[in-house]
């Protein structure tokens, strides 16, 4: 960002309808610190209505030496310049309640904060001279249409890898390493879990106290942004998740900022977020949606973000979210939606879509709400892209069995296609499934070894083949044996000089460079013109077999899926042109550490009729495998 004047920050009375109003998008620019250039001097201002007195104190007056005043100065907000305090100065804000008592809070505006467990705001300016331009104006649309493939790579940046003392690597390593792993295996994104300032790092950063800062734990900002622009100049897109829902009620926080609830809810049947024993966010305050609207817009406009994945939706849309009996407060209507923040959403999404045309948003949202990706004039959300939950939950139930019995549970494989295009989805294998007690995803198939890492291949091959963008937890791409801890690292070592290993790897990198490169499997994603059945109802051989298809004329793809150990010969398979049909990817091929079965690099089309079309193939289908083929191109044929 450029460098302002002192005037610059001057929190006028446009500013303070705005922020009142719940429509001000840039209050980093007006609140918080900002230092004056040329000057030893720095302007503070925050917003504590309810406060006796606010006051700055930091290494700048010996902490404990007193502080320095600031004024009431408009609408609630507390502002003073402060001499002897510049960037790199600690300092918190000391607030002097009603009652009274005193407390210390960090700057719910900072830039940048102590490395926890300590917990002072660092004076901070966020200048940075990028190198992602063309990314921005030409690489970002192109990447994040709904149009392109959109494959995921989900990141903890802390146990992502560790150095050899097992200490995670620093933004600046991260930024050496990380794009360059993600470019070689093909995905088109990074989602990192929230970098966002957090005092627990067991949260894994969903416990969020710095909205506008990003966590010290790796570096300074501008080491995050250099990973982020390292990122761009490899053509990956990063998208941030970013967490409204709820905040932790730790003292030097958000909670009773100023000796009332202000930015939480008063009423406690809405206050306690009973899951995480956080706090929710007051969306009927339009001070708290400038506040998390500017988060927002921070993040995509000073960090280049390229998309935000919104955390906890759910429990922002419903009142009596995980709450028992009567221990919850009905809407103005006597319903249980929040109507409060589902206004919130709409607004911030169109606000986004409106200044960041080629960013996109992702609802975590796990119930049936309708339209979560539906335009806001029409009564969605608007969010540009939700997570499939039921999908991942129906799929890793049907994994979870053993194959002898799939046959009576094949409607776990094939509900999702009733409902495909209700939404834009988004495929998730995430870290919310190798969790508490959950297992690598390794672990949770069933058979011995050689059945495990197949059912692998082939839960991924069926992931890619869906309808639907991709994401993938990190760790998964090599078969991650050992269920995820945020306190260690993956297992790169150990396990990548494993045959089996390097196989699953290599599938997922062919995996992505066939969905990258072809059009079929990503391009109609959410349009139900981009999917047919060939077969879904052979359940007795655990067999299902669809083709994806692009709006080219004749550009298909066929998926042939077999979720039992025994190998099929001469299985019959309908298709809607003839020739020569390639077999593009194979999942039990040798070099995945497969058996080596399958159809010699393609079959011809007979003239048998076969699943309503007028041609079909016969097939050998390798066991637990995964088919991909496509029609031969030839010079005047299709």
């Amino acid at each position: 960002m450029s460098n302002h004047s002192p005037e610059d920050d001057v929190f006028s009375d446009y500013d303070a309808y705005l922020f009142h109003e719940g429509t001000h998008l840039m209050l980093h620019k007006k609140l918080g610190s900002h230092p004056i250039e040329g000057r030893r001097e720095t302007l503070f201002s925050v917003w504590a209505p309810n406060a006796l007195e606010v006051g700055v104190m930091g290494d700048f007056t010996d902490w404990n030496e007193g502080t320095v005043p600031l004024e009431p100065h408009r609408e609630g907000i507390w502002q003073g310049r402060v001499p002897g305090a510049e960037v790199g100065s600690l300092y918190k804000y000391r607030v002097k309640l009603r009652s009274g008592d005193v407390v210390d809070k960090a700057d719910p505006f900072a830039l940048y904060a102590e490395v926890p467990p300590r917990t002072a705001s660092v004076v901070w300016k966020t200048d940075y001279k990028w190198g992602d331009k063309g990314w921005l104006e030409d690489g970002r649309g192109e990447r994040n249409s709904q149009l392109s493939p959109f494959s995921m790579y989900e990141v903890h940046l802390g146990s992502w890898r560790r150095d050899r003392r097992g200490k995670p690597l620093a933004y600046w390593e991260l930024a050496k390493e990380l794009p360059a792993y993600v470019k070689e295996m093909g995905f088109t994104h990074v989602e990192l879990l929230p970098v966002m300032e957090h005092p627990f790092y067991g949260s894994w950063g969903y416990q969020v106290t710095g909205y506008f800062s990003p966590t010290a734990r790796y570096g300074t900002p501008q080491d995050f942004m250099r990973l982020v622009d390292g990122l761009h100049k490899e053509g990956i897109g990063v998208v941030l998740d970013w967490v409204p829902s709820h905040f932790p009620s730790d003292a030097y926080g958000l909670a009773f900022f100023d000796g009332t609830h202000l930015y939480e809810y008063s009423d406690p049947n809405k206050r306690i977020h009973p899951d995480w024993n956080s706090y929710v966010f007051d969306y009927s305050k339009g001070e708290v949606r400038s506040f998390l609207s500017s988060s927002a817009f921070f993040w995509l406009d000073v960090y280049h973000a390229d998309g935000l994945r919104v955390d906890g939706v759910a429990s922002m849309l419903y009142l009596d979210y995980s709450r028992q009996g009567g221990d919850w407060t009905r809407n103005a209507r006597g319903g249980r939606e929040n109507l409060e923040a589902v206004s919130f959403l709409q607004d911030l999404n169109r606000q986004i879509y409106r200044s960041f045309p080629t960013a996109q948003t992702i609802a975590e949202e796990s119930t049936a709400w309708p339209g979560v990706t539906g335009p806001v004039e029409e009564g969605g959300l608007g969010f540009g892209m939700k997570w499939k939950m039921g999908w991942m939950h129906d799929t890793l139930t049907y994994f979870s069995k053993d194959p002898i019995y799939r046959k009576h549970h094949q409607e776990l494989m094939t509900f999702s296609m009733w409902y495909a295009y209700s939404e834009n989805f988004v495929l998730p294998l995430s870290h919310d499934e190798v969790v508490y007690g959950k297992g690598s995803l390794l672990q949770r198939m069933p058979g011995d070894r050689w059945q495990k890492f197949a059912n692998l291949r082939l839960l991924f091959g069926y992931m890619f083949a869906h309808p639907g963008k991709k994401l993938l937890w990190m760790g998964d791409e090599f078969a991650q044996a050992e269920e995820w801890h945020h306190d260690g690292g993956l297992q790169w070592r150990s396990l990548l000089s494993e045959r089996e290993n390097q196989g699953v790897e290599l599938w997922v990198k062919d995996l992505n460079k066939l969905y990258r490169r072809e059009r079929s499997l990503h391009s109609l994603d959410f349009d139900p013109g981009g999917f047919r059945w060939v077969s879904c109802d052979d359940s007795l051989q655990s067999v299902i077999a669809f083709l994806r298809r692009s709006a080219e004329e004749n550009d298909f793809v066929l998926v042939v899926l077999n979720f039992t150990p025994v190998v099929r010969r001469g299985y019959l398979v309908g298709v809607p042109v003839g020739g020569r049909w390639l077999e593009v990817l194979n999942s039990d091929g040798k070099e995945y550490g497969g058996s080596g079965i399958g159809n010699a690099g393609g079959v011809d089309s007979s003239d048998v009729a076969w699943h309503g079309m007028e041609r079909s193939l016969r097939l050998t289908l390798p066991p637990l495998s995964a088919l991909f083929l496509k029609p031969e191109t030839r010079k005047g044929h299709p």
